[in-house]
């Protein structure tokens, strides 16, 4: 018998009751405010074509790594589920994930999807494999019409701004495509030059070669790279761009004089760079990077710590991004000196920290943060994007690097629907945080209403500079 799927209003508040009293009514106050996204893994084709999506599974499931991830660890197949374009009868991989519905229990992926299915789709009974295939129906005819189209969700969700993430190399015709359609939604895009800049990413030379051709620069010579950098900078700038994005191994930075710079570019595009070679040219393409920001005022956004497709049999097969990035140590003190001793007090710059560290919130992150200028801390990103993780994130860093060197929420997510659902979570979070610091009379009442509206909305767009 299908069971009731029900959103309680009170969840992630506080158990105290005037705690969770006072969260209820701070949550009022920013639960319909804009949805301000600059870090969203969506696909821009999706808003500058405005086709209806699929299926259930093509846009909640396929996409979803969160999703694909857990279901792999329990013995099911990616191809079962369609993953990365490989033959898969949609109704069946999704009758795979009903069925294994219960894998989410107590994760965030299960409290998202039941705010999709409930909030999005007016499902009202729990997914599993009897509510399977209506489930399906419902999504997949609902997805057939005008109100679920790309746009019009945009617009439903009540989304100010969302910031894609793309290559130097892309051309960014969808971005083009958008400004051209006439439509108000503001899409705009991220400078990720990890392609280029990492001698360890898969066809870096031919990477190269493409960014030679894009900007006519000689990209055999250390200032002739240099110089396409800041071509396809100004490029991205000038389709809506206000931020960079660094997905590093680790937070290394270096400033190597100009011709032991030279020399490390001479190996790394002739192919003959070693490991130790690679670090230290991403950790000098960091320094080279923030040099820009300060000429060109775009926000540098740092991921460091990930071992990514750790997997090496799901790599060779499926590609990137299939859940198999792992969280590895990592040190900002000493990694950043040398970047900061360069830039860390040029009124024009602006760093945004990233962690899958936690060891590093208190130790490190919120000490830095709390003294240089250009520092702020981004609280969620990937496994951390949690009820808990945000919590050990506000009580970790707030006593030392204060809210104001925080930049809000990134919901860094590649499904769509998801998105709303993420921004709801950390709303409810923070409102919780914030009830709890008034209760013990560590904040006034005045300036926690004050707090949810700069967590929920004004630090990020302030801090993306949107």
């Amino acid at each position: 018998m299908a069971r009731p799927l029900v959103l309680n209003e009170d969840r992630l508040f506080p158990l105290e009751p005037s705690a969770r009293a006072l969260a209820r009514e701070l949550y009022g106050t920013v639960a319909k405010l804009p949805i301000i996204s600059p870090h969203g893994h969506t696909d821009p084709a999706w808003f500058a074509q405005n086709q209806p999506f699929g299926n259930a599974a093509e846009l909640l499931l396929q996409p979803d790594h969160y999703l694909t991830r857990m279901l792999y660890s329990q013995g099911v197949p990616l191809e079962a589920l369609g993953v990365k374009g490989t033959p898969a009868d949609p109704r069946e991989a999704w009758r795979i994930f009903a069925q294994h519905y219960p894998l989410f229990r107590g994760t965030p992926s299960r409290m998202w999807m039941d705010w999709v299915l409930a909030e999005v789709f007016g499902i009202d009974v729990r997914l599993d494999a009897e509510t399977a295939d209506a489930a399906y129906d419902r999504i997949t005819e609902a997805l057939a019409t005008p109100a679920f189209a790309p746009r019009a969700l945009f617009e439903r969700f009540n989304i100010e701004v969302i910031a894609t993430t793309e290559s130097p190399l892309d051309t960014l015709d969808h971005h083009a495509a958008i400004r051209q359609s006439g439509w108000q939604g503001r899409v705009i895009t991220a400078y990720r030059p990890d392609p280029v800049v990492d001698p360890e990413f898969e066809g870096f030379a031919d990477n190269l070669r493409l960014l030679v051709e894009l900007t006519g620069e000689d990209c055999g010579s250390w200032q002739g790279y240099l110089a396409a950098h800041r071509k396809r900078r100004a490029f991205f700038k000038g389709m809506g761009a206000t931020s960079t994005d660094h997905g590093h191994p680790t937070a290394q930075s270096a400033d190597l004089a100009a011709h032991e710079a030279e020399s490390l570019f001479d190996r790394v595009k002739d192919g003959n760079a070693s490991p130790q070679d690679a670090e230290i040219f991403r950790a000098q393409m960091l320094t080279e990077m923030a040099r820009m920001s300060v000429e060109d005022g775009l926000v540098m956004q740092l991921h460091p710590g990930s071992f990514r497709n750790h997997n090496a049999a799901l790599f060779a097969r499926f590609g990137r991004d299939v859940g198999a990035d792992i969280p590895l140590r990592t040190d900002y003190v000493h990694a950043l000196k040398p970047l900061l001793d360069r830039f860390g007090n040029a009124a024009e710059f602006s760093l945004i920290l990233f962690t899958l560290d936690e060891s590093t919130y208190a130790r490190e992150l919120a000490p830095l943060a709390g003294h240089y200028p250009c520092l702020k801390l981004g609280p969620a990103w990937w496994f951390h994007d949690s009820p808990e993780g945000m919590r050990r994130f506000r009580r970790m860093v707030t006593e030392t690097a204060g809210f104001y060197n925080t930049v809000g929420f990134n919901d860094d997510t590649r499904a769509f629907l998801s998105i709303p659902a993420r921004h709801d979570v950390a709303r409810r979070i923070d409102c919780g945080f914030l009830a709890e610091l008034v209760m013990e009379h560590r904040l006034d009442e005045d300036e926690a209403f004050e707090l949810a509206q700069d967590l929920a909305y004004n630090l990020a767009k302030k801090a993306y500079r949107l």
